[in-house]
């Protein structure tokens, strides 16, 4: 059992943020969207996942707790685990609380999240390659987002980062035949020059950007062997429609000026707030099906397992714990 006193709260910088956009953005050919939503919906999750999972690896360099990341996620195997402590696999389960009124409630009182659930969807706690010694930790992400145009012209006018994305459909991102996309271009129906991001992969499936500046109504050719092209991003927000002309394909993909969405979380701070060990996990989960209502969402989007984020163990005993591990690993190296 754990109580409020027991979370670790982590002071949140915009380098974390950074650090997910890249890693959402290559990410994006291999990802799975098992919680429904909006595309940029999905992005801004891996954003926050993996920017806690930065500020976890530099809170455990800060209090000198050994850890191995070399079961560090690729790209291409979203769902397995992040770092070892102690011999052990851990998965860090983050939850993005972004409702102003939900972050003002659990700053003044933290025990409500006592009473929240620590979930794992069921198709991923039932896969393979899973060891009963494997720990799961949970993290909640207190940060803003935008998710309309009106409000990432409020971020702008209030001199906020922004990071405009648009995810390109299946046919280009994930397309079945892997062949070249042939010459490809773009074109840009603004009325002042916007500087283009392009991101895709190769012929070896190594992902590949670069940045272009588009003048109004000017076609600029786009060098690079692409055969599939995951995203664009542009570093303002377009008054007009920009396209992409691929000769292979033979269409032009246009993107409007709504069909940008904002990937950027204002971040606040990050609440680590306990683990459990699978075994005893699955040993006390109950069900919660898809359509239910949750302190972390208003409906689930898949079918989890779960227990109350109370019956978890306090991080500082793992940590102690850990540190005597290695203790003991040394000397017996030695």
């Amino acid at each position: 059992m754990i109580s409020p006193e027991d979370f670790i709260k982590l002071p949140y910088t915009p380098d974390l943020t950074e650090g997910g956009i890249a890693y959402a953005l290559r990410s994006l050919p291999h990802t799975y969207n098992r919680m429904g939503g909006s595309l940029y919906s999905r992005m801004r999750r891996i954003v926050g996942g993996v920017a806690v999972e930065l500020a976890f690896r530099r809170h455990l360099g800060e209090r000198e707790v050994p850890f191995d990341v070399k079961g560090l996620t690729p790209f291409t195997e979203p769902d397995k685990y992040d770092v070892s402590l102690g011999g052990h696999r851990c998965d860090l389960k983050t939850f993005v609380t972004s409702k102003r009124n939900q972050i003002t409630a659990m700053r003044r009182d933290p025990a409500l999240v006592l009473r929240a659930p620590a979930l794992i969807p069921a198709d991923q706690f039932a896969g393979e390659n899973h060891s009963d010694q494997d720990l799961y930790l949970f993290a909640f992400l207190l940060g803003l987002t935008t998710n309309s145009s009106e409000e990432i012209q409020t971020a702008v006018r209030a001199g906020q980062p922004i990071y405009l994305v648009h995810p390109l459909r299946t046919e280009w991102s994930r397309p079945a035949v892997w062949a070249p996309l042939g010459k490809l271009s773009l074109k840009s129906e603004c009325s002042v020059p916007v500087t283009v991001e392009v991101g895709g992969q190769d012929a070896e499936r190594e992902f590949i950007i670069k940045k272009y500046t588009l003048e109004p109504l000017t076609r600029v050719v786009v060098d690079l062997p692409l055969y599939s092209v995951a995203y664009l991003h542009v570093d303002c927000i377009p008054n007009a429609r920009i396209g992409l002309h691929s000769t292979t394909r033979g269409e032009i993909y246009l993107v409007q000026p709504h069909d940008w969405g904002n990937i950027w979380i204002y971040g606040m701070e990050t609440w680590l707030t306990g683990y459990m060990a699978r075994e005893e996990f699955r040993r006390k989960a109950s069900t919660i099906f898809a359509g239910s209502r949750v302190f972390q969402y208003s409906k689930t989007q898949t079918k989890n397992m779960s227990v109350p984020v109370s019956d978890l163990r306090p991080l500082t005993e793992l940590f102690e714990r850990v540190k005597e591990w290695e203790k003991v690993q040394k000397e017996i190296r030695q």
